[in-house]
């Protein structure tokens, strides 16, 4: 009895300690994708120019200074933490649904944060008319709010189950979609131009109170998640089984939803709409280290930055002196990556 309890507290100390190295070597690989992104970019200038205006602005001179600073720094941080929030997002929409598909792209949620946006872009309407020059953020995050909260209330409707939920949901993408189309016809050529924006995913627009505005809202929400590592691992066994252990299931999906909802809102009020990154980050950390949210959630987040920045980094190296729009990008790049994901996944994780 004593060596088989020995035994298995040795295996457990092995897989925690081979997911900690999978989580250090996560970070690492975001690292290294943070700087090639800096790297990389109009101008050629050596690795070492940049490492050096980034330590010592003034060394090679203002102009390395701005385009270092002001330039290529921001869109490398931009892309990381909106990474990092997509992959937390969509992690933690697909625990409390319960859906491996679910995540706030495929189910509506930056849909209507793009249509709130829009809305306030195009015709001046706010849900909140106070908003001031906060208008078009207000409103997106309140569409992506009003949408996360319909979500959630369907799953609560007797006899709805997860293909019903993904179909809710491409019904919300597809009526979001169809509305912004509409805001866009009847569109100035200025107001058009914003829209697209949204549409799109751009991180042209990255500055640095929005650096600060992200990792401010990562400060607060990420501990709360992590505060609830051990409710959310449960929430995976089920209702039932999560309640009988203690957990408040109903008070944890709100939580998490309006948790789920800022970081959506923001990802979509920074940089638009960028999909995949939500969906993919997640079942990569999955197939990586399961379902313990010590490890599941941290690694969906540096999964979500890795697949951004590197889409950041392709998004400037496809044609000199050119950077696409970063939706098109993770589109591009994510719909057959997951594909293979799933087709070489010979293991049930779900």
């Amino acid at each position: 009895m004593t060596e088989t309890i020995e035994t298995t507290g040795s295996g457990y100390r092995l897989t925690v300690r081979r997911r900690t190295l999978i989580l250090v070597g996560g970070l690492l690989a975001l690292l290294a994708a943070l700087l090639a992104d800096l790297f990389i970019g109009p101008g050629n200038f050596s690795p070492l120019t940049v490492i050096g205006t980034l330590f010592d602005p003034a060394s090679y001179g203002v102009r390395m200074e701005v385009i270092v600073w002001d330039l290529r720094l921001p869109v490398a941080l931009t892309a990381l933490l909106v990474g990092v929030m997509l992959g937390v997002a969509g992690a933690q929409m697909q625990t409390i649904l319960g859906n491996p598909l679910a995540d706030p792209f495929t189910l509506g949620i930056s849909s209507a944060a793009s249509f709130g946006a829009a809305l306030a872009i195009v015709l001046g309407i706010g849900l909140i008319p106070v908003a001031g020059h906060l208008l078009v953020t207000a409103n997106a995050f309140l569409f992506a709010l009003l949408t996360s909260g319909m979500l959630y209330f369907i799953t609560r409707v007797r006899g709805v189950n997860a293909e019903t939920m993904i179909l809710v949901g491409i019904a919300l993408l597809f009526t979001f979609n169809s509305l912004l189309a509409l805001l866009q016809y009847g569109a100035s050529e200025t107001q058009l131009q914003q829209v697209v924006f949204w549409m799109m995913g751009s991180l042209g627009r990255a500055s640095w109170p929005k650096i600060f505005g992200a990792v401010a809202l990562l400060a607060v929400v990420l501990p709360l998640m992590l505060h609830r590592r051990w409710a959310l691992t449960a929430l995976r066994l089920g209702d039932d089984k999560a309640a009988s252990l203690g957990v408040n299931v109903v008070r944890l999906r709100i939580e998490m939803l309006i948790c789920i909802s800022l970081l959506a809102a923001t990802s979509v009020s920074f940089v638009g709409t960028v999909g995949f990154v939500g969906l993919v980050g997640p079942h990569i950390a999955r197939i990586l280290v399961g379902e313990d949210q010590r490890f599941f959630l941290p690694l969906s987040g540096l999964c979500g930055g890795l697949i951004l920045s590197i889409a950041s980094t392709v998004s400037k190296a496809i044609v000199p002196g050119v950077i696409y729009p970063i939706g098109i990008i993770t589109s591009l790049i994510g719909i057959p990556f997951f594909i293979s994901l799933v087709m070489k996944s010979r293991r049930r994780l779900w």
